[in-house]
């Protein structure tokens, strides 16, 4: 019998897409994938080179539970010269990707009922990661024309002694959007819950650089990785910063679930921070690029952006002129287009209307895959 709580699971509508798109492909289609979020880069060859040299010097045992001290000093010295903060070691946890650290998070804040704040669109696993962990989640609806943002008045109506932390995105997934300083300051007065921030796009950002919550509170659990800024995204590599306070339990949990993360990868994620800039700064001026092209051409078919995306690589483009179901309309786009898009309500009921766009593709597959879309919008008016 299937547990209660794993049958309240929701779908990652996404996967059902590309489901689609790939039995579309073994009959023989060609489709243009703008569904996933997932770097079109190859991996930096001096993370990859980094990676044959530890497995030549057989760097392939455990490492602490917490991660090699190397690579942790390293994130450290990232975030110090990123943002001008200050974390030990022992604050963070290196694992197999940023999902791990999420419910890893989960686990070591919430007790059963507590409750997490989240915004309404927002990434579609957060919700079975504070399920998984006995939590609840407490659904803010954000707007368009704010950008999809928190507004404080909102989040403090609906604070109660359950709440446990606030769940913020920045660069977000499905918007783009980037947080302002002020606006990160206003989330961080919640003196009560702490703050869940989840930094994986951070690095992509293409008007000014992105904010850490931890410039303006100490009381912060920081998710990030290597995957989207280094296109690593199958080498599984991500780590969580967490208040001082939760050391010891965040490596009882790792020890217990994961043991440790991949010993060579995580000298390859050395690598990554300490030798990849130039190439980072390529594909991140690469992305702007093809960024600047989607958002001209979508407009131009009558798509409405309420607020241009800033970072990650997505727009969430408004097709209420053109659609009411997202999930049935972006199930035709991807057969009779054969353009793969992530239909809006993947990202909660705000997202109802709206189709999201990855960029993470060539610019000649984006050309094409919005010449079709094009081509399919002007054929149903």
């Amino acid at each position: 019998m299937i547990s209660k709580r794993a049958s309240q699971f929701t779908s990652f509508i996404v996967m059902d897409v590309m489901a689609k798109v790939e039995e579309l492909e073994r009959r023989g289609e060609h489709i243009i994938h703008m569904e996933v979020g997932e770097p079109d880069f190859p991996t930096p060859k001096v993370i990859a080179d980094e990676a044959i040299d530890a497995l030549s010097r057989n760097k392939t045992r455990y490492t602490h539970a917490l991660g090699l001290l190397e690579l942790r000093q390293a994130i450290c010295d990232f975030y110090q010269k990123e943002h001008g903060v200050t974390i030990t070691p022992d604050q963070v946890l290196v694992s197999t990707g940023t999902s791990p650290v999420l419910l890893f998070a989960m686990l070591a804040m919430l007790d059963s009922g507590d409750e997490v704040i989240v915004s309404n669109p927002r990434y579609p696993c957060y919700q079975n990661f504070i399920l998984a962990a006995g939590g609840a989640m407490k659904e803010i609806r954000t707007y368009p024309e704010e950008g999809f943002q928190y507004r404080p008045e909102d989040i403090k109506k609906n604070l109660s002694p359950r709440t446990k932390a606030i769940l913020i995105n920045s660069p977000c997934n499905p918007t783009g959007i980037v947080m302002t300083k002020d606006q990160l300051r206003e989330i961080a007065r919640f003196d009560g819950p702490y703050i869940l921030s989840d930094e994986i796009y951070s690095g992509l950002s293409y008007d000014g650089k992105a904010h850490s919550i931890l410039e303006f509170t100490d009381r912060a659990f920081v998710i990030n990785g290597f995957s989207k800024l280094y296109a690593m995204t199958g080498w599984r590599l991500g780590y969580l910063i967490f208040p001082k306070a939760f050391s010891a339990v965040m490596q009882k949990i790792h020890q217990n679930f994961m043991i440790s993360a991949n010993g060579f990868i995580q000298w390859a994620g050395i690598a990554a921070l300490t030798k990849a800039g130039d190439d980072v700064a390529r594909m991140v001026q690469i992305y702007d690029e093809r960024r600047r092209y989607m958002l001209a051409r979508l407009k131009d078919m009558g798509f409405v952006i309420h607020v241009e995306p800033t970072g990650a690589f997505y727009v969430l483009a408004d097709g209420r002129k053109f659609f009411t179901d997202s999930y049935r309309e972006a199930f035709r786009i991807t057969e009779e287009a054969k353009v793969g898009v992530t239909p809006g309500v993947d990202f909660g009921s705000g997202g109802e209307g709206f189709l999201r766009f990855s960029y993470a593709t060539s610019m000649e597959n984006i050309t094409e895959g919005l010449n079709r879309l094009e081509r399919y919008l002007k054929s149903k008016r």
